[in-house]
């Protein structure tokens, strides 16, 4: 099977933990339950800790402190119609595939809010890698009716793959 998605291990704790086969299966599950090919799209998550990524949050979104996840769409899909889906990716060639984006992950506040939560923490990075996909799809948060869009979406993935809804 092709690599779907690039990682960057900047935490050698992501590699202890197996980020890199848990995050493919959640993308393809993701394209799957959307009825888009697992060839033909790319993407990339970068594995970091909390330093890192509060100083990618800082960068991007003027907000200096860490984060769980944080996506860069490679190109705006999102509806024009809050509640309405995105415009969902072409996928490329095979020897040209469509890159979707980037993630970024922090090992340090997704074990920190599993703990919290009481739950495993392959659940909840799970949840993460799925949230940060869709961001890459174009779904989105900001109002009430995208929210509620995504965050069904995000329960329907995870139902797929025997987990419970994380809201």
């Amino acid at each position: 099977m092709e690599p779907l998605v690039d990682f960057v291990i900047e935490d050698a704790r992501w590699e202890e933990f197996g980020l890199e086969p848990l995050a493919d299966q959640v993308v393809r599950q993701a394209l799957t339950h959307l009825n888009l090919p697992a060839k033909g799209f790319t993407l990339c998550v970068m594995a970091c800790d909390d330093t890192r990524i509060a100083t990618l949050n800082a960068d991007h979104r003027g907000k200096p402190k860490p984060t769980n996840v944080l996506s860069w769409p490679s190109d705006e899909r999102a509806s024009d119609s809050p509640g309405m889906a995105p415009d969902l990716p072409t996928p490329g060639e095979a020897d040209d595939p469509e890159h979707l984006g980037d993630i970024a992950i922090a090992y340090d506040t997704c074990a920190r809010e599993a703990a919290e939560a009481g739950k495993p923490m392959a659940e909840h990075v799970t949840h993460l890698v799925v949230h940060g996909f869709l961001h890459l799809l174009g779904y989105d948060h900001i109002d009430d009716a995208d929210a509620e869009l995504m965050e069904s979406t995000e329960t329907a993935i995870l139902a797929r793959m025997g987990l419970s809804d994380p809201y």
